[in-house]
Parts: structure tokens; C-alpha cells; sequence
């Protein structure tokens, strides 16, 4: 697969289809940043790949240094692997998580891109987002540990911290404020709540993952 706006070359296809052919991956991706920061990507768009990046691989379990690269190779035998439910810019970063998911073998190579050419109808910061709520979407689902036990168990612990200190505060004569203890209490419940979810989550994802495969 390439962009049809004219960013990639075409003459770098067989560098990109060599490790299929060789047998060496199952899917190649073309990496802007491979050899370390490609001088061409203007400032604001690399801080958005970067973030683009953390979470795409946080949701993949794989260590990809371009995820919205759309220069990307794949053997025939991987059309099975994809789910192609993402519309819009989405579709990279679901590719690299049904790939990660399916255990393929997965290589990058190094890719040159051209940003004076093509026009988007959509911002950087609209791309960005829009990318960012499907991975979000994407995690909540395959890795709801992450997503919401993880965070439940921060507030609860924050919670906890809290109503120990206003313990001590008591026992030494000090007077409990409203305010306070009821954030104490609400941190416990959210907590205890989003960490719960996840892991019936957890659960539920094993369970539709091995209905799935059987």
C-alpha cells in the first residue's frame, strides 16, 4: 500500500517487498524515522507522530517507529490478519494492532517522504485526534488493564493516601472538612469501580478472543 497523494517514491517498492520476498517478514512498514529523525517532518506534525506512536504501540504490543506510515508492504498469506474497520486515517494504526495481535512477523525499512505535495482536507490537529480517539477506542477493548484498571487503581490509592492522613489528622486532635473526605470517599468508589470494569473486561476480552479463534 502507498498514499496516492504523491508522498512516497515508488522506486523504493522493492526495497519494501524484499524482506517478504526473502521471507524474512510478513509485513513491512516504510519508517520516515528508522535511522533517527527525518529532517523533512516539520516540528509539529513529528510531536504528534510521537504521541501517535506511544499509543499505537502501547495498544499493539509492537515497537514501530513510523505508525502512520501508509507505505507498507504485506505477504499474501496475512489478508486474514486485518479487520479494515477503521475509516478515515485510523486504518494505520489498527493494521499495526490486528498485525501485533496476530503475532506477524513485522519489519520496517527506511522510506523517503515528500510533504510538498498532496493537499489534506483535514488539519494535523483533526488527523491527529481523530486517530487518537480510534486507538483510545482500540484500547479500551484489547487492553482494558491498561485502560481502565490501571487508572482505577491510582484514584483508589490516592483515595486511600487521603483518608490515611485524615486519620492521623483526627487522632491528633484535628476536625475532619467536608470538602475533603468526600473526595476521599469518591476517589475510593470511582476507583474501586474503573478497576473492577477493567478487569471484567480483561475477562470477557480472553474469553471472546478464544471464541473467536476456536
Amino acid at each position: 500500500t502507498m498514499d496516492s497523494d504523491g508522498q512516497h517514491n515508488p522506486s523504493e517498492i522493492p526495497k519494501l517487498v524484499a524482506p517478504i520476498i526473502e521471507g524474512d517478514a510478513e509485513m513491512v512498514n516504510g519508517s520516515r524515522y528508522l535511522n533517527g529523525q527525518d529532517k523533512n517532518t516539520p516540528a509539529y506534525r513529528r510531536v504528534g507522530q510521537t504521541i501517535l506512536d506511544g499509543f499505537t504501540n502501547i495498544n499493539s504490543g509492537l515497537k514501530i517507529t513510523d505508525s502512520q506510515s501508509g507505505f507498507r508492504a504485506f505477504a499474501a498469506s496475512t489478508i486474514d490478519t486485518f479487520r479494515f474497520n477503521a475509516r478515515g486515517m485510523g486504518i494505520e494504526s489498527e493494521m499495526l494492532a490486528d498485525a501485533g495481535k496476530d503475532g506477524l512477523r513485522i519489519k520496517e525499512v527506511d522510506i523517503t517522504v515528500r510533504y510538498d505535495v498532496g493537499c489534506s482536507s483535514k488539519t494535523p490537529i483533526q488527523h491527529g485526534l481523530e486517530v487518537l480517539v480510534l486507538i483510545l477506542k482500540d484500547i479500551e477493548f484489547n487492553k482494558p488493564l491498561f485502560y481502565f484498571t490501571a487508572p482505577g487503581m491510582t484514584l483508589g490509592l490516592a483515595g486511600l493516601y487521603m483518608g490515611a492522613r485524615f486519620v492521623e489528622t483526627y487522632a491528633i486532635g484535628g476536625r475532619l472538612n467536608f470538602g475533603p473526605t468526600m473526595l476521599m470517599i469518591l476517589l475510593i468508589i470511582v476507583g474501586s469501580f474503573m478497576s473492577l470494569t477493567g478487569i471484567l473486561l480483561h475477562s470477557l476480552s480472553a474469553i471472546l478472543r478464544d471464541v473467536t479463534k476456536a
